[in-house]
């Protein structure tokens, strides 16, 4: 963090030579895991988490971005039974599968201090005792700490309705990045591999603004590379957008999602129907 005007200020890169300011009210904690710097701070948006200062998720907008990843992949699978989630350290990707219908969750994150140090100090996701349940197995979440790629390599084939890769955002000048990894195209296809019948693959795929859309754009080559149907869904409310990859292949995955929200059991609060139609236009510079 840096001072400035008597206060402390995270200072995140939001594009190439663009940086912006996160007035931090009081530090709730701040250190360093294994795999990232940590800061969860009060700020004008509520309690916050950044990685490597990277806002990840605040109190005020993270049911924004977590629906917007989500609801589309409810929406789109054929049915909500097992669901596998791939970071997402906050835990809400979890709870907002259980709502909606799933039976079982697999929850895989590398970086174990990261998701207590959210279960302890965030107000949304896990809480201390939900996360104990978690590692238990005693409900149908079930937390792992480790790498998702290893993970993925002892998964059953065509076991998940629905896997969710939800990570810090790919970093195009540094292909050593250890999330890195996750983000390739032999990975995409080990997501696809464990996919059930009608199963969804979903990824927080980067940002379509045109100073920061490289990461995107390469997202949306390798879904259509692997996938024989893709989805995109550009959060209207947000800065963020996502993928959906399914196997078979669908005439019209916008009126599928439209004929499945009413039978939901999920009940979003942040995305309707207008959103399903405005929302899936993918940016002209994923159409060019």
């Amino acid at each position: 963090m840096i001072e400035l005007d008597g206060h402390q200020w995270i200072s995140e890169p939001v594009g190439a030579g663009l940086r912006r300011l996160w007035r931090v009210d009081e530090v709730l904690w701040e250190g360093d895991t294994p795999y990232q710097h940590v800061v969860i701070g009060r700020t004008e948006q509520g309690v916050s988490l950044f990685c490597d200062d990277d806002r990840q998720s605040t109190e005020f907008s993270q049911l924004v971005y977590h629906e917007a990843m989500m609801v589309p992949a409810f929406l789109l699978a054929e049915k909500i039974e097992r669901v596998l989630i791939i970071g997402s350290s906050e835990g809400v990707a979890s709870r907002m599968a259980v709502q909606a219908g799933a039976s079982r969750v697999d929850h895989v994150d590398i970086d174990e201090q990261c998701v207590r140090l959210c279960a302890e100090h965030l107000p949304y996701g896990y809480d201390t005792d939900e996360l104990a349940r978690a590692e238990r197995g005693e409900g149908p979440v079930s937390i792992h700490f480790g790498d998702g790629a290893a993970f993925l390599e002892q998964a059953p084939v065509e076991g998940y309705d629905i896997v969710v890769v939800d990570l810090p955002d790919e970093r195009a000048d540094d292909a050593d990045e250890q999330h890195n990894r996750l983000y390739g195209e032999d990975f995409l296809r080990r997501c696809y591999d464990v996919l059930a019948p009608g199963g969804v693959v979903a990824y927080q795929a980067g940002c379509p603004t045109v100073w920061r859309n490289e990461t995107l754009i390469r997202a949306y080559r390798r879904f259509n590379r692997v996938f024989d149907t893709v989805t995109y869904f550009g959060s209207d409310e947000h800065e963020w957008a996502f993928l959906f990859g399914r196997v078979e292949p669908i005439d019209d995955p916008t009126n599928l999602m439209l004929e499945s929200y009413p039978k939901l059991r999920y009940t979003p609060g942040t995305v309707d129907e207008a959103d399903l139609i405005g929302s899936t236009v993918p940016p002209y510079s994923l159409r060019g």
